[in-house]
């Protein structure tokens, strides 16, 4: 069932698992203002029976970064141009940049688990909108890259905490500040891969992860997120806590005692 189609983003239901396609491959699925909105409808109209969420790329790049239009002085039709939002206020500019940044965030909610097909290029805001998602399967000819600080700009599309989070600090800032290639070895090496595949096996490696994800109890994979998602703000002691809690909430739901 398909729900969405525009912009360059298609939305299909199967069930359980939805699939999230980047659908412009004539520009490697180069991003731009109207891809990020349609990203964030794309969120807004899941089903509640959805479990899991795929994205992928059509074409031989899963996302090429940002749409190099925005780098001209006329930027996209009806979008204000990099030139405007400098000239505007800081409330402005950085109102602008949340609502680009929405179409980042909803990959990560508690409710599902989302996971990134990559092949080929992932660069600046294609290597981002990887980063969202809570996994990575990833073909052999994959190649991620921040390019923004090149460019004289930084990271802005939520990429650099679960960069540092996957690879951590140090290298973080060797990839960002270098702009450097990271290929399907290294990717997988330091984390930010899940599993790297040969390109021709990408679809069904994910279809299997997908499939075992929804193998366990879907309250009982909720609440394993909710608590990992949340361990890096919570000291020993205070995750401790969080595990009794939740535990105690999967008991009384399987005791049938669910408040």
């Amino acid at each position: 069932m398909t729900l969405l189609d525009k912009d360059g983003v298609q939305l299909t239901v199967d069930d359980a698992v939805a699939t999230v396609t980047l659908s412009n491959p004539t520009k490697r699925n180069a991003q731009s203002p109207a891809m990020w909105r349609a990203l964030i409808e794309a969120g807004q109209l899941l089903p509640g029976t959805v479990r899991v969420v795929v994205l992928r790329g059509e074409g031989k790049s899963f996302s090429a970064g940002l749409d190099r239009q925005a780098f001209t002085p006329e930027g996209f039709d009806g979008e204000p141009s990099f030139l405007d939002m400098a000239r505007g206020s800081d409330a402005e500019l950085d109102a602008t940049i949340e609502e680009y940044q929405r179409a980042f965030t909803w990959w990560r909610r508690n409710d599902i688990v989302s996971i990134a097909a990559v092949q080929g290029h992932a660069i600046g805001a294609g290597f981002q909108l990887a980063l969202a998602c809570d996994l990575r399967v990833c073909a052999d000819d994959v190649q991620f890259a921040m390019r923004e600080t090149s460019l004289g700009l930084v990271p802005d599309l939520t990429g650099t905490h679960p960069l540092i989070g996957l690879v951590g600090y140090a290298r973080a800032l060797e990839i960002c500040a270098t702009g450097r290639f990271v290929h399907a070895d290294e990717a997988e090496r330091v984390g930010l891969a899940n599993l790297v595949v040969p390109g021709a096996e990408l679809d069904a490696a994910v279809r299997d992860l997908a499939a075992a994800l929804l193998a366990a109890p879907r309250n009982a994979v909720i609440e394993t997120k909710a608590l990992l998602r949340g361990a890096t703000g919570r000291t020993y002691e205070e995750q401790r806590t969080a595990e009794r809690a939740a535990q105690g909430r999967r008991l009384r739901d399987l005791a049938g005692l669910a408040e």
